[in-house]
C-alpha cells in the first residue's frame, strides 16, 4: 500500500492526525523504513492498534510473535537471508501451506519469491515491524557460530582458484557423441512424459535432471558429475548461447522437430549458481494449445461472465495467478475468440511464447528500452481494437493500460496476486486512483492448476467427514460427495494423477463492488460482497471439480487455501 493512501486511510479512520502523518513521512525521509515504522517510533500510533489496521485492510489475521513459540523446524524452511531481506518469518506448516508473518501483506513479489525457494503455498498473516525483527534475532541467532568461528586459531586456509573457461574444450567435449545422445534423451523424453519444464541442476556432489509433470517436480536421472559441464554447453550451444559466458543468466530457444512430424519449442534460460549453470527449459508444444475457452475449466456461470466482458469494445480484463498458473493460455484463447478480419489486436509479450495469424505480437527486448510501457504507448498509435499486455509490472504499465482502456480499447492483461479481490488492492498500491480502477476494470479472474485424476487408475478414497468441513465444504454435501484418487498406474506414471485441470475465480465488475472500491473498501469486504453475488472463491472451485471426481481431496488442499 503506497505511503500517501495508508497514511490518508490512517487519518480518515481518525487512528493519527494530518500533522503526525507529516512528520512521520519527514521521519521517514531520514531514517528510511516504512511509514508504519516511523509512526510508531514518534509514538503516533500503538503497534497493536497499527497492527489491527493492516489486519483489517489487507483481509488477513494478526499475530502477536512475542506471545507465539516458533517450532525450529519450521524456520530451517526459509533461509535467514530472506527472511532478513523481506522482514518476514515462518511461524507454522501446515500441509503444503507455509504460515509466515509480515510486516507488508502487499508485497507480492517476497511472496512470489518465497514459494519459488521453499515450493510451499504462502499464506501471510501481519505482525509488527519491531516484532518480526526481535523474532530474527531470537530464531535466526548467526552471532553465537560467528563468534566461535573468530576465536578458532591456528587455522591453515588454503585458497582455490576457478578453473580458466576454455570456451574451444567446453564445444568439443559437447559434441561429443554421448553428450549428445544423452541431451537429446532429455530433451525427447520429457516430451513423451508431457512435461512442461526440464530442470537440469548442478549441485556441489551431484548433478540432477527433474521434469514438472502436471505442475509437480520429480526427479528423473543422475548424469554423472564429469559430464556436467559438457551437458550444459551442449544445451546452450543447442539455444544459440555464449558458452563462454558462465557469469550471466542467458536465455535462448531451441526447435527441434519431432520424428512423426510437427515440432517443439523449448525456452532455455541458463542461471550461474555456486556450482555451476542451472539450466531450466520451459516446452512449448503448440499443437496440444487448447484454445477452445470450454474446454479449460470453467463453470458455466464464470464462463459466461468472462466471455461476455471480453466481447465489450473497452475496458481491461486481468487475469491473475502466480507462475505457471495457466494465465497465458487463458489470455490466448479469449485472443483466438476476438481475432477476425475486423479488428486490430497488437499484444506485448515477454517472451513470445506461440505465433498467431492475424496478431501483431511484440517481444520484449529490456535492453534496446522496449518495455511494456513503451510498446503500450506505441500501440496507441497504432490504431489498436484490442490490446494485451504481457503483466502489469509497474505504475507506468498499469496507468497506460488503465487509460487506454477508458479511450475504448478492449486491454487483457495479468498480474501477480493471490485472488481476485486482491487484485484491486495490488493496482491501488501501485498508485493507480480508486475511481480509475472502478471504471476501467471490466472483469478479473483468478486460477490455479490442479492436477486431474488418472481415469485409468481411479478409485474412491474415504475422507473423514471434520477434514470435509475444514475445507469448507457445504454440509448438505458432505454426506453426498465420493471423493476419488488415483492408485497408480503406468499410464499415469505411477503418479495416480494424469492432465491438469484449472480452477477459476471469476469476479465481474457489478455495481456494488466498484462502489466499495470507490469509497475505500479493503480486500475482505470485497470478497464477501462479491461471494454474495456469486461469486465462487478459488476454495470453493476448487471443491466443485472435487464434487465432480475431476481432482482429488489431496489438490483441493495443494492449490487453494480457505476463505476465512
Amino acid at each position: 500500500m503506497a505511503n500517501n493512501r495508508l497514511g490518508e486511510l490512517l487519518v480518515r479512520k481518525q487512528l493519527i492526525t494530518d500533522i503526525q502523518l507529516s512528520k512521520s513521512l519527514e521521519d521517514q525521509k531520514i531514517n528510511g523504513g516504512r511509514l508504519g515504522t516511523s509512526l510508531i517510533r514518534l509514538g503516533f500510533i500503538k503497534e497493536e492498534v497499527f497492527t489491527s489496521f493492516l489486519s483489517q485492510q489487507y483481509g488477513v489475521p494478526s499475530i502477536n510473535l512475542n506471545e507465539f513459540e516458533i517450532d525450529p523446524a519450521v524456520i530451517k524452511l526459509v533461509p535467514a537471508e530472506v527472511a532478513q531481506k523481506y522482514n518476514l518469518i515462518p511461524i507454522n506448516r501446515t500441509g503444503a501451506t507455509l504460515i509466515v508473518a509480515m510486516g507488508d501483506p502487499s508485497n507480492i513479489n517476497a511472496i512470489d519469491d518465497l514459494r519459488f525457494r521453499t515450493g510451499y503455498t504462502v499464506e501471510v498473516v501481519v505482525a509488527s515491524d519491531n516484532s518480526i525483527r526481535g523474532a530474527l534475532d531470537q530464531y535466526y541467532d548467526q552471532s553465537a557460530s560467528f563468534s566461535e568461528a573468530m576465536m578458532m586459531d591456528d587455522i591453515d586456509l588454503e585458497v582455490v582458484e576457478e578453473s580458466e573457461v576454455d570456451a574451444h574444450a567446453l564445444e568439443s567435449a559437447a559434441e561429443e557423441a554421448p553428450v549428445v545422445k544423452l541431451v537429446n534423451l532429455i530433451l525427447t523424453d520429457a516430451i513423451k512424459r508431457k512435461a512442461s519444464d526440464i530442470h537440469i541442476e548442478p549441485y556441489e556432489l551431484s548433478f540432477r535432471v527433474r521434469y514438472r509433470i502436471d505442475g509437480v517436480l520429480y526427479e528423473v536421472m543422475k548424469p554423472p558429475m564429469k559430464l556436467k559441464n559438457a551437458i550444459t554447453s551442449r544445451v546452450k550451444i543447442m539455444a544459440e548461447m555464449d558458452i563462454a559466458e558462465r557469469r550471466l543468466p542467458q536465455d535462448g530457444r531451441i526447435k527441434i522437430k519431432l520424428p512423426r512430424g510437427g515440432e517443439m519449442d523449448y525456452r532455455v534460460n541458463c542461471l550461474p549458481t555456486l556450482f555451476g549453470e542451472k539450466i531450466c527449459c520451459r516446452l512449448l508444444d503448440k499443437s496440444n494449445l487448447q484454445l477452445d475457452m470450454t474446454k479449460l475449466g470453467y463453470e458455466a456461470q464464470s464462463l459466461e461472465w468472462f466471455k461476455k466482458e471480453i466481447h465489450k469494445p473497452f475496458g481491461m480484463v486481468l487475469v491473475t495467478g502466480p507462475t505457471g498458473s495457466g494465465k497465458t493460455v487463458s489470455l490466448y484463447s479469449a485472443l483466438s475468440e476476438l481475432n477476425k478480419v475486423t479488428e486490430n489486436i497488437c499484444t506485448a509479450e515477454d517472451p513470445v511464447e506461440f505465433n498467431f495469424a492475424g496478431i501483431n505480437q511484440v517481444q520484449m527486448n529490456e535492453a534496446v528500452g522496449l518495455n511494456f510501457a513503451s510498446a503500450l504507448r506505441a500501440f496507441l498509435r497504432q490504431d489498436p481494437d484490442i490490446i494485451m499486455i504481457g503483466e502489469i509490472r509497474d505504475f507506468e504499465t498499469a496507468e497506460i493500460g488503465v487509460k487506454a482502456a477508458l479511450t475504448g480499447h478492449l486491454v487483457l492483461s495479468t498480474l501477480h496476486t493471490n485472488d481476485a479481490p486482491a487484485t484491486v488492492n495490488r493496482l491501488l498500491n501501485m498508485g493507480i486512483e480508486p475511481f480509475l480502477v472502478a471504471s476501467a476494470v471490466n472483469l478479473i479472474t483468478a486460477q490455479r492448476l490442479g492436477r486431474r485424476v488418472c481415469s485409468e487408475c481411479k478409485q474412491p478414497e474415504e475422507i473423514p467427514k471434520k477434514a470435509l468441513i475444514q475445507a469448507e465444504l457445504p454440509e448438505d454435501q458432505i454426506d453426498s460427495i465420493v471423493c476419488y484418487k488415483g492408485t497408480g498406474c503406468p499410464a499415469c506414471n505411477n503418479t495416480g494423477y494424469k492432465g491438469r485441470v484449472g480452477f477459476y475465480q471469476v469476479m465481474p465488475m457489478l455495481e456494488s463492488i466498484r462502489e466499495m472500491i470507490l469509497s475505500g473498501a479493503n480486500t475482505s469486504d470485497i470478497k464477501r460482497e462479491s461471494m454474495r453475488l456469486g461469486v465462487k472463491s478459488m476454495r470453493q472451485a476448487a471443491l466443485t471439480k472435487l464434487a465432480e471426481g475431476v481432482t482429488s481431496f489431496e489438490e483441493v488442499l495443494r492449490c487453494t487455501v480457505t476463505d476465512n
